[in-house]
């Protein structure tokens, strides 16, 4: 029981915080949605390329939880310190990278075949967010550092400060105030920028001035590149960041493939994507939570520990998964209408919804099992299932749902059905697929040695 409380607890508390960062991301699709349909599907678009970006960028740091844990576990602190200090480099390069790649986004434009009409704007959105991506990257680092160490208070408390500020700065910035003008959808994206800023200092000063982060020798000029450090955060990181990248790419490439389905398809997709994005904010804290209790106890050379926080994790997935998708079955027409003031959005939304409560089962446990392969290093695996149902079946087979298949041979063809639940009904299946897989490969990875005493050692951790 102490062990589930522990995960229970420090799942808790990154869910409040990641549901105040989801917050963003929806107060943002409401405000686009009073804004006008155009704004939305704009927003659609540009936040579907953004976290495409974003998130594989994010999973390289993340990856980094288990290594910290670990760290922690054997009571290594000054190592955890120059630890730290070397991944600012992996942190620049991701940064430099993610930075090109939105500032210049017309390729993914013109290969999802986006209207036209729509380029204008999702430029001007991405190249806001380009700017926001150092302080967000920054900030991962922080928040990735305190949940391998156990405090992922400070990280809550930020995360749900700065949403007091978003909202009200979103607003401001859309539609404007008095003889002010609105800057339109982009308002939103300037208010990104101004927030992630706002939580990259403070972070930077709690690391400063708290006394918890005093052991680990963190204020120290940086050592120069370490090459077999990076190269060890490299093999952990780029893996671990090209999975997230497939995982959410499924996703989000969704909304630009549908794109060509007219204004309402885009728009109602947006609302189910970002219910869908709530969601998955459980499953992605109980992963956190309990990857840190795993590298902890495989850094203290107690694998048996190790496998009972990786049952217990699992196991709380499927149960909040239930929970949520019964409450999302129940409650989804309500939900559609609070999203938008159009009827024909609102009454879309509303059929896709349930096919996101379906998804979402499908979803959770894998969520959770990504993470703890990390902790035993099993990365490669990984990144080929994801391809291959994710991409291959789940995002290809919805497209050639949708929209047919060109092949020459009439034995192959088939009658297309262009509508926003061929991709969820595929997604689904695909990630059903996915979730026993990677269940297997966790059990098997977590099962302790013969003789727990003469075997158990920790983990190298670079």
């Amino acid at each position: 029981m102490s062990e589930l409380r522990t995960i229970s607890r420090h799942a808790g508390t990154v869910l409040v915080g990641q549901l105040a960062v989801m917050a963003f991301g929806v107060a943002d699709t409401v405000i686009a949605g009073r804004y006008s349909p155009h704004a939305l599907a704009v927003l659609s678009l540009a936040s579907s390329i953004y976290i495409s970006i974003y998130v594989a960028l994010n999973g390289m740091l993340q990856a980094l939880l288990p290594v910290w844990a670990e760290l922690h576990g054997g009571e290594r602190r000054a190592e955890i310190g120059r630890s730290v200090r070397q991944a600012l480099y992996i942190s620049a390069g991701a940064a430099a990278l993610g930075m090109v790649g939105l500032w210049f986004p017309d390729p993914w434009l013109s290969w999802t075949q986006v209207p036209i009409a729509l380029w204008p704007d999702v430029r001007a959105y991405l190249r806001v967010l380009a700017v926001a991506l150092v302080p967000s990257l920054l900030f991962r680092m922080y928040s990735t550092l305190n949940q391998s160490l156990g405090y992922p208070r400070l990280v809550t408390w930020l995360q749900a400060g700065a949403l007091l500020v978003k909202i009200p700065l979103s607003v401001l910035l859309t539609f404007g105030a008095g003889d002010v003008p609105g800057m339109g959808v982009v308002g939103c994206a300037w208010a990104t920028l101004v927030v992630n800023s706002l939580m990259m200092l403070t972070g930077l000063w709690l690391m400063r001035t708290q006394a918890i982060y005093q052991d680990y020798d963190l204020w120290r000029w940086p050592e120069r590149p370490q090459w077999p450090v990076l190269r060890h955060f490299l093999r952990l990181g780029v893996p671990a960041g090209l999975c997230i990248m497939v995982e959410v790419t499924s996703f989000t490439l969704m909304a630009l493939f549908i794109a060509r389905q007219g204004s309402v398809a885009s728009a109602s997709h947006q609302i189910a994507a970002s219910l869908a994005s709530v969601l998955y904010m459980v499953p992605l804290a109980l992963g956190i939570a309990s990857s840190a209790r795993t590298g902890y106890w495989l850094g203290a050379g107690q694998p048996q520990r190790a496998r009972q926080a990786v049952g217990m994790g699992m196991g709380l997935a499927m149960g909040a998964a239930m929970l949520c998708s019964a409450a999302l079955l129940l409650g989804r027409e309500a939900i559609a209408k609070a999203f938008t003031i159009d009827p024909l959005v609102a009454q879309a939304a509303a059929v896709w919804l349930a096919w996101v409560a379906v998804y979402h089962l499908t979803d959770a446990v894998q969520a959770v099992c990504v993470f703890l392969l990390r902790c035993y290093r099993i990365t490669i695996a990984p990144l080929i299932i994801y391809t291959t149902f994710l991409w291959g079946f789940g995002l290809y087979g919805g497209y050639l749902w949708a929209y047919g298949d060109s092949s020459p041979n009439v034995w192959l063809q088939w009658t297309a059905r262009p509508a926003v639940d061929t991709f969820w009904i595929t997604s689904s299946l695909a990630l059903a697929t996915v979730s026993v897989l990677f269940a297997v490969l966790v059990w098997r990875a977590s099962k302790p040695p013969p003789q727990d005493s003469a075997t158990d050692t920790p983990l190298q951790a670079g």
